[in-house]
Formats: C-alpha cells, structure tokens, sequence
C-alpha cells in the first residue's frame, strides 16, 4: 500500500495554531508546573477545551448522520491530525499535553469495540458543558506488561443487570481528573473469567461518581509532573451491562475479541506515544543547536562527514533519528486512516521514538554540560520527561517482541 508522507495544508495550519498554544501558554508555565507538581495547567486546559470540544461535536455530528464510518473520498486525516497535535504539544511540555480534556485513551477504546450507540452515548459528554477527561485503566500491581495475570475481576448480577468490578489499578494517567474532577470516564479491563487468561479480559466504562470507585495513591513522578497519575480501587463497584464494550462471551482462542480489543486500542495510542516522543526530542534538539550556534558552533550541512566535529556528528546524527522515528510515526497513523492494520508499524514507532528520545535528550544534557544538567533550562526536564515514553503504552522490550513476532509470524506463546 503506497502511503504519502505530503502533510495537507489544512493540518499544516492547525499545526501553527498548536505552535503559538505550545509557546505563548505552555512552554512558559513548564518550569513552574514541574515544580509544583499536581497543579493544574488551568490557562492550558481552557485554552484546548474550546478546540477539542468543537472538533468532538463535529465527529459526532458526523457518526450521527453516517454511522460508524461516515463516507468520504479517499482516506481520511483522523489519526495523522492526532500525531501532529501529539507532537507540537508535547513540544510545548508534554505533561501538560497529557492533561488535554478529551477522551484519550479511553476513546480509543471505545472506538476500537464499542457500538455506536456507545460512541454516541459517551462521548457526547465531552463535546458540552465544563472540560472532562477521560482515561485507561489496565496496568495493576501484579499486572504491566503480561496483561493475562489481570486480577480485577467483573461479576454478572443478572438481578440487577449489572457488572460488579472488584480490584485495584495503578499508574492511571489522568485518573483522578476523570474520577474526581470531572463527569469524566474510565474504561477499566477486568476479567470475567481468570482460567480464561486473555479470553477472559473485558473493557467497562466506569462513570464519574459510580459507588465503590475510589481514588488511591496519586505517583509522585520522576516526568511529566504536570499530570496526574494515580492509583484506582474499585470496591463492589456495579456497573450498569450496557457499560460493557463488545461481548461478554469468552472464547479460547489466540487472539481473541477482548484482548484485540486492548490491542487495538493500543495500535491506535502507540503512534500518539511515539509522536509525543518526538517532540520532546525535537525540543531538547532544538535548544542544543541554540545554545551551540550561540557559541559559534553551526552544523554545515552537506559537508563531508570526515570533517566535521564530534559536536557536529552527535547534532546530524540525533536529528537523523529523530526522522526516522517521525517517519515510522507517520507512516503507523497514516495507516489507520488508511482503514489498515497497523500492529506491526504502530509497535515500530514506539519502540524507535521511545528510544531516541532517551539517546537525544540524555546527549543534549551532555554536549550542553553543567548547564545542561542545571534546573535553569528546561533542557533536564526533558531529559526526565522523555524517558516515560520508552515504558508506558507497552515497554520498550514488549513493543520489540512484538515487532520480531509480526515479522516472524510467531505467537505469543512461541517467541517470549
């Protein structure tokens, strides 16, 4: 499938529009909000809500009227729209990024198995009234990357018709702002059967104010400081049936609809994580070559490598990771707009972006010395903000394994 890697102009736009959100709000609240941790980005959040609430009302007005795939002539812009906002916005910090009202993840989940009916009545919350969040819930605290030792559990009261969840999730991005802050969403994966491994895992969406839903320990964090991450206990927790997205059934198979469901919410997030990557890299980057051209160190593009300087060759070689990850990027959400599947690109550019951003940003610290490590520029905060993006979303070492598993056409269960 030829893919074009021509950005539309109608983004390119939107992009500006994100750059002068990036640099007149975010990047000067960056330092303060780093400090302060748990602070809310409140000129940030106010300034987005108006954006993403519109464009929300629009994409549903869209699956009102069409359904679930509203026609159009040729592929869409959808998740290519969604890396670039990743990336300039991350840009401007990334943990403020990471408090944008919108559905996040859990819309993600909700695109990839719900109904539309569920579509519609979800997320229609985010598209009215005052900023609301939603998020994921999966990891545990004897559960990261091997999602079959999922503990929660979700029990049948055919009484009631509902779902009672029972457990404890952990590292939550922005858990409380849905729980606690808002008439956000949670969609929490629970397990309806545990022998069933996998087969058994199920998504629920937890509302905001559901009984038995607790806030517990809020992470005190290394990055992204400006968002929340927080520990959620769920205690005889009923959940209305209809709240269930997909079916209920459990079939043992490989690959079976509940854990394709996380998967493919994970197809979809991977890229965002990854473009997230890149524009902290870019950031740590492009403050580098500030500071060295300051000092009148250019970087002589086209001249022969031989007679460049370290300096010089450490600068062409980060930004030449930096592409390669961005195209992987483009290439992994270009895909999904596509209609095709992107498991494999998805994992490439996540474990690349997560990767390089650790590399630039560590060697941007480096080459700018003690100044670089000092807490004067931001250069350090990033340094510590974009290690998070080589292990959440899927570890680095997971998204390689399953990088050698698509290539190779293993399972699960033959190359661990």
């Amino acid at each position: 499938m030829a893919i074009s890697f021509e950005i539309p102009e109608r983004l390119l736009q939107e992009r500006e529009m994100l750059k002068s959100v990036a640099e007149g709000i975010m990047r000067p609240e960056s330092r303060y909000l780093d400090e302060h941790e748990h602070e809310r980005p409140h000129s940030f959040i106010k300034a987005m809500w108006y954006v993403l609430r519109d464009q929300q009302a629009k994409a549903l007005q869209r699956l009102t009227n069409g359904g679930d795939k509203p026609k159009r002539e040729g592929p869409g812009t959808t998740y290519v729209r969604m890396v670039l906002l990743a990336e300039q916005l991350s840009w401007g910090d990334v943990g403020q990024y990471l408090c944008m009202p919108s559905p996040l993840l859990a819309g993600s989940a909700i695109e990839a198995v719900g109904t539309t009916e569920q579509k519609l009545r979800f997320l229609k919350r985010f598209a009215e009234g005052e900023p609301k969040w939603g998020a994921m819930a999966m990891t545990e605290p004897g559960a990261g990357s091997d999602t079959s030792a999922i503990q929660t559990t979700a029990t049948f009261d055919p009484e009631t018709n509902e779902w009672i969840l029972n457990g404890e999730k952990i590292f939550c991005t922005n858990g409380k702002l849905a729980l606690e802050e808002s008439d956000g969403i949670v969609v929490v994966w629970a397990t309806v059967d545990r022998s069933a491994g996998r087969a058994g895992m199920k998504p629920f969406v937890v509302e905001a104010g559901t009984k038995g839903v607790k806030i517990g320990k809020v992470e005190i964090k290394h990055g992204i400081r400006a968002s929340d991450t927080a520990a959620i206990v769920l205690d005889n927790a009923r959940i209305p049936a209809d709240n269930l997205l997909g079916s209920a059934e459990v079939v043992q198979r490989e690959g079976t609809a509940g854990f394709k469901g996380a998967m493919a919410t994970f197809d979809a997030s991977r890229p965002m994580v990854a473009a997230s990557a890149i524009g902290v890299g870019r950031a740590a980057l492009e403050f580098l070559k500030e500071k060295l051209a300051e000092n009148g160190i250019e970087i002589p593009y086209g001249a022969p490598y031989h007679s460049l300087s370290a300096v010089q060759r450490d600068v062409l070689e980060m930004e030449a990771q930096l592409k390669a990850a961005w195209l992987l990027t483009l290439r992994a959400a270009s895909m999904l707009d596509h209609g095709a599947h992107n498991s494999l690109e998805a994992s490439m550019a996540k474990v690349k972006a997560g990767k390089v951003v650790t590399q630039v940003t560590q060697k941007a610290v480096e080459l700018l010395g003690t100044m670089g490590y000092s807490r004067e520029w931001l250069v350090e905060k990033w340094m510590r903000d974009g290690k998070i993006n080589d292990i959440y979303e899927g570890t680095g070492q997971i998204n390689l394994l399953i990088v050698a598993r698509r290539i190779l056409g293993y399972t699960s269960r033959e190359l661990q």
